[in-house]
C-alpha cells in the first residue's frame, strides 16, 4: 500500500547556497524533487548561480508558482517577462533572470530543481577538455 509523505521547506532534504543573495531548499520524494528557490534583491542568476552551473545561461527547465516578490526572466533568444506573487511559470531551458525590487522572490519548483545550483567537479571554470558542467 502507498504510504503518505510529508515533507516541510523548514528541514529541507538539501540547502544549496548560491554565490550569494539567496538559496534553494531542496525536498526529494523517491524519484521526484520540488524546490524552493529564495532570490534575495540583487539576485541575478548570471552572476549568483552562473558561477556554480558553468553554462552560459540557466540550463534548467521550471515550472514553478511564485509566492512572494517579483523577477525578470530573458530568454537566450531575447523573450522577456516579469514573474510576480500568484503567477505559475513554465520557462525552457536557455535563459537569464533576476529579481526586481526590494522584496525577496520565492517560487516553488516542481520540475527544475535536482540539480540547480548543484556544486559539480569541473564547474565554474575548472572543466578539462571535453567535459561539460551539469544542468543549472
Amino acid at each position: 500500500m502507498a504510504r503518505m509523505t510529508i515533507k516541510k521547506f523548514s528541514a529541507p532534504d538539501e540547502t544549496r547556497p548560491f554565490a550569494a543573495k539567496g538559496h534553494a531548499e531542496i525536498l526529494k520524494f523517491g524519484d521526484g524533487v520540488v524546490g524552493r528557490g529564495v532570490f534575495e534583491p540583487g539576485w541575478r542568476w548570471s552572476k549568483h548561480v552562473k558561477p556554480i552551473a558553468g553554462t552560459r545561461s540557466c540550463e534548467a527547465p521550471h515550472s514553478g508558482y511564485v509566492l512572494s516578490g517579483r523577477m525578470h526572466v530573458v530568454m537566450d533568444d531575447g523573450e522577456a517577462a516579469d514573474l510576480e506573487p500568484g503567477d505559475y511559470c513554465i520557462i525552457p531551458p536557455g535563459h537569464d533572470a533576476w529579481t526586481l525590487g526590494d522584496e525577496a522572490c520565492v517560487l516553488i519548483d516542481f520540475a527544475g530543481m535536482e540539480n540547480y545550483a548543484r556544486s559539480r567537479p569541473g564547474a565554474a571554470g575548472e572543466m578539462g577538455a571535453g567535459e561539460h558542467a551539469g544542468v543549472h
